[in-house]
C-alpha cells in the first residue's frame, strides 16, 4: 500500500480575492473548481504546473469572515528558484509577516491570515 501527498485546503472568507493572491504571490494557477449546486461552497484548487500537488481554497457561503486561526502554527512552504526577486514582489505587495534571517526564509501572509513560508533553492 502507498500513499502520495494529494493536496491542502484553506477555507478563505473570499475566494476570489484569494486565488488573485496567490496568482500573483506565488504564480499559482486553477486547475479545477468545484461549486455546490446551491451555492453552498466553492473549492478551487491551485497548482503550479510542475507537481500533482494542488491547494485547495474552499469558500462556503455561511462564513463570509476570515477564520480564526488560532496560533497559526501550520503553515503551506513554497520553494522558490529566484529568492531576490520573490523577496521584492512580497515586500512590494506588503504581504511579508515575518522573516528568518539566520535559517534564510521569509513568512507571507496571505488575505486569510493564513502564513506561507517562502525557502530558497538550495
Amino acid at each position: 500500500m502507498t500513499f502520495r501527498i494529494a493536496h491542502t485546503n484553506l477555507n478563505v472568507a473570499n475566494a476570489d480575492i484569494s486565488t488573485a493572491f496567490y496568482r500573483k504571490a506565488l504564480g499559482l494557477k486553477e486547475i479545477r473548481r468545484n461549486a455546490a449546486p446551491d451555492g453552498r461552497f466553492v473549492i478551487r484548487f491551485m497548482g503550479d504546473g510542475k507537481s500533482d500537488y494542488l491547494l485547495e481554497l474552499t469558500q462556503l457561503s455561511g462564513h463570509p469572515q476570515k477564520y480564526d486561526l488560532g496560533e497559526n502554527e501550520t503553515h503551506v512552504a513554497f520553494v522558490v528558484d529566484d529568492f531576490d526577486a520573490a523577496r521584492k514582489l512580497h515586500g512590494e505587495m506588503g504581504c511579508v509577516c515575518y522573516e528568518n534571517e539566520a535559517m534564510g526564509i521569509y513568512f507571507i501572509e496571505d488575505p486569510d491570515g493564513y502564513w506561507l513560508e517562502i525557502i530558497p533553492q538550495r
